[in-house]
């Protein structure tokens, strides 16, 4: 299973890692992980929220 780090995710969303901060703090975005201090995300959740957010033509 492959995880992904705040800046790993904020990279492929080319966004910034606060963006996803105030995201997790309002209960928005994919699933996440906590373990101690770290935050990190499974890829299969990532991709299924942008899957659940897709937009346009290629909308499922």
């Amino acid at each position: 299973m492959h995880h992904l780090t705040p800046k790993e995710l904020a990279d492929r969303w080319q966004i910034g890692v606060q963006t996803l901060a105030n995201m997790r703090s309002r209960g928005d975005g994919p699933a996440w992980i906590k373990c101690g201090r770290l935050v990190r995300y499974r890829l299969e959740d990532v991709i299924a929220h942008e899957n659940a957010h897709m937009q346009g033509r290629n909308a499922a």
